[in-house]
């Protein structure tokens, strides 16, 4: 099914079906496609990248610390006047679906373990740190040359990742799982939010009232 604007308009409960589904997806297949990986062709053990060089609690520390400030800074990009736009754009996305926070806490876990051990695990090792951070961008679809607005954001998003990949290099695979999840819960939070506010009338599946009830 299609609207007039040509874009799938997906029930919002299958929608939201098919983003948990694809959420366990990430988690599973990603990882396991990532520990193969690491398994044949990176010199290291699945085991020493997953535990990696610093302790737990400095993993945790770090990987939440600068998750929530890419994340301001990222809702600090989108949320310009110039990239309505995009906002609005990802914002209809998501806002149909009425992902609730359970659902974004899930999404965001399963994105951040998934997609970390296969990019910043598997695939970092083997091609550097800047490599993967353009990869990892350019397959979220950020960097569009017919895009420019997206692409902003794409350059931001570059430089985070690389971030991250040192973080994975010196701290522990542990600190970029934890800094992606905090980002995708902030963006997924805000762009939810700001989906409902596009489309108020998609927000709960139709269902009868109580006067209707009472008529049957």
């Amino acid at each position: 099914m299609h609207d007039n604007s040509g874009q799938m308009n997906i029930p919002p409960e299958s929608g939201r079906k098919l983003i948990l589904g694809l959420a366990t997806f990430t988690l599973i297949g990603f990882s396991l496609i990532g520990l193969l990986i690491i398994n044949v062709f990176v010199d290291r053990s699945p085991m020493e990248i997953l535990q990696g060089s610093s302790a737990i609690w400095l993993q945790i520390l770090v990987g939440a610390s600068f998750g929530l400030l890419a994340a301001l800074m990222a809702h600090f990009i989108i949320s310009r006047k110039w990239m309505t736009s995009v906002m609005q754009k990802y914002a209809s996305l998501l806002g149909p679906f009425n992902l609730n926070i359970w659902d974004i806490l899930y999404v965001s876990l399963c994105a951040g373990i998934g997609e970390e051990i296969l990019f910043r695990g598997a695939i970092q090792p083997l091609i550097g740190i800047i490599f993967t951070a353009v990869v990892f961008v350019g397959l979220h679809g950020y960097l569009n040359p017919k895009d420019a607005r997206i692409s902003v954001y794409g350059f931001f998003m570059v430089l985070v990742m690389i971030v991250f990949g040192i973080m994975c290099e010196h701290i522990g695979i542990l600190s970029t799982i934890i800094a992606h999840t905090v980002i995708d819960i902030y963006l997924l939070i805000i762009l939810s939010k700001a989906g409902r506010n596009l489309n108020p009338t998609t927000t709960s599946v139709d269902r009868p009232t109580v006067e209707e009830q009472q008529e049957q």
